[in-house]
């Protein structure tokens, strides 16, 4: 038997003690919990938004390729896409909600300068460059998103974990010692009780 089961005073203080800590954990897992649903829920509306975005600007903007290659011919056009820098303006920083660390992507947004010459080209190229630069920036924005969401899914799968055990087996076993322990210790007050009044009552008839 562990010793904390004895049926002491000093253990069902420990007892209702652990039962008060373990209803305020569950109480604050409680919380966590709907607070990270709740930015999750807004975090899947917003990636439905930027994707519903994100699938008319490629649709627009693969139409502009296209209308390009046809006009210049696709090498031509794959040759000039060689000369727009890679993007290295992206860093990541990050920001906790409740205990749940998610990205912040930065990047500096600069007004988009063509990189190749304007003789020789056709409208339908620029057009595919300024929409191309639209879908970099909505992807950017759409992979903070799902990385946020996937977090905080992941975060809220535990904090249920913790907060069922705390609620199904935590709890209850910290009710069912204390009021183990409290039965006992009345039991023994009584038999204490009963067993003064023999005691004194056995005095009274001898005379001691």
């Amino acid at each position: 038997m562990d010793p904390k089961e004895f049926p002491t005073k000093g253990n069902l203080i420990l007892a209702k003690n652990s039962l008060a800590l373990s209803k305020q954990g569950f109480d604050l897992m409680d919380k966590k919990r709907n607070i990270l649903i709740r930015e999750l829920m807004e975090l899947i509306d917003e990636a439905s938004d930027i994707q519903k975005e994100i699938d008319v600007t490629f649709t627009s903007a693969y139409q502009a390729l296209q209308k390009a290659n046809i006009q210049m011919g696709i090498h031509e056009v794959e040759a000039l896409s060689q000369k727009i820098p890679v993007e290295d303006s992206i860093t990541i920083k990050r920001r906790s909600v409740m205990g749940t660390e998610i990205p912040k992507v930065e990047y500096e947004k600069q007004e988009l300068k063509p990189y190749y010459a304007f003789y020789g080209t056709k409208m339908a190229l620029d057009e595919a460059c300024q929409k191309f630069q639209k879908v970099k920036e909505l992807t950017i924005h759409l992979a903070q998103v799902e990385t946020s969401a996937y977090r905080l899914a992941y975060n809220i799968k535990k904090t249920q974990k913790r907060a069922n055990a705390l609620q199904n087996i935590t709890i209850p076993r910290y009710e069912a010692l204390a009021k183990s322990i409290q039965e006992s210790l009345e039991e023994k007050e009584r038999e204490e009780f009963t067993r003064l009044k023999v005691i004194k009552k056995t005095k009274g008839r001898t005379g001691y």
